[in-house]
Parts: structure tokens; sequence; C-alpha cells
């Protein structure tokens, strides 16, 4: 069930990604090609109010034409824990900060083609930090909804986003919605 490299050829370098066609070597002996995305990973936060709300964010996102209602989230920078940058991005995106940071789950996003793993952390015991701060070409619109209403905008369509999806879908699992 393993694929051995033979070769990396690096098609583009970005600023968030690189893309790589690899040669492989298949269990078998055959070989074949493989385009792979590399990225440095992610973080997301599920800020919870005592309330039982939630912070959404409304960004446009190129890849898919369209503005999408997501929780904070952001890239690892060179040498940044993922908790690191759930709290950078907290404050930045929604002038948060919280007390207590709690790992809800940490998976691959897309891995038949791309590297990228995201860790989505549920902050409670928020407090306002400062005025939002998103990166210099962000646009973002900052919603605060509860969290039961998340759910239905999730079932609604509303909320497309996987890692948001996933954050309030596990939420809700643990009870978190009473």
């Amino acid at each position: 069930m393993e694929e051995r490299t033979v070769s990396r050829t690096t098609i583009y370098e970005g600023r968030i990604v690189k893309l790589y066609l690899d040669e492989v070597e298949l269990s078998d002996g055959k070989r074949a090609s493989r385009e792979v995305v590399e990225h440095s990973g992610a973080a997301a936060v599920l800020a919870l109010t005592k309330a039982r709300e939630i912070y959404l964010v409304k960004q446009f996102r190129k890849p898919v034409e369209k503005a999408l209602w997501e929780i904070p989230a952001g890239k690892l920078e060179a040498g940044e824990t993922p908790l690191a940058c759930a709290q950078r991005e907290l404050a930045e995106e929604v002038g948060l900060q919280a007390n207590d940071f709690r790992l809800l789950a940490a998976f691959y996003t897309s891995p038949g083609f791309a590297s990228e793993k995201i860790y989505v952390y549920l902050a409670t015991g928020l407090s306002v930090q400062n005025d939002v701060q998103p990166d210099e070409e962000e646009r973002l619109a900052v919603r605060r909804v509860p969290l039961a209403a998340a759910e239905q905008m999730i079932r609604n369509g509303e909320i497309e986003d996987a890692k948001t999806i996933a954050a309030v879908l596990l939420a809700v699992q643990l009870g978190l919605a009473r």
C-alpha cells in the first residue's frame, strides 16, 4: 500500500503552496504520476461564548468564486505551533482572546492531492483583545450566531466550508449547543 517517490519536479512555488509532479513506484512495481500540493498546514478556531454562540467570518474565496461563512482560521507560519496560529487568528480575525483552547480534531483537508493538515480548536473563556485586524489582503465580515443556528446553516447549505462544518458538528456532538 505504499508508494516510493522516484523523482520530483517542482512545477510552482508560491506564498501559500508548492506544486510538485512526482513519479512514484507502486507496490506492484508499476509507475505512476502524482500531482502534489504542499501546504504548511493551518489552524482554525470555534470560539464559543457563554451564551453558546460562535463567531463566523465571511470572506470571498477565489477558487470557488464566492464568499463563504467560516470559523476563524489561517495558515501556519514558519516555526509556529498550531495553537499559536489559532490564538493569532482569533485575535486578528475577530479581536478576541481565550482562556482555554481544546483541540477538537486534526485532519487532512484533501489528501488526494494536498498535504495540508488543519488543527481545529474549541476556544472558551473569551474576552475582547483588540479591534479586528485581518491580514492586509483580507476583507472580512464577522457574525456571532448561536451554535444551534450554525448547525442549521450547514443543513440549509449556508455554510459550505469543510473545517467549519466539522467544527460545528463536533461541538454539537459534544453537547455544547445546549
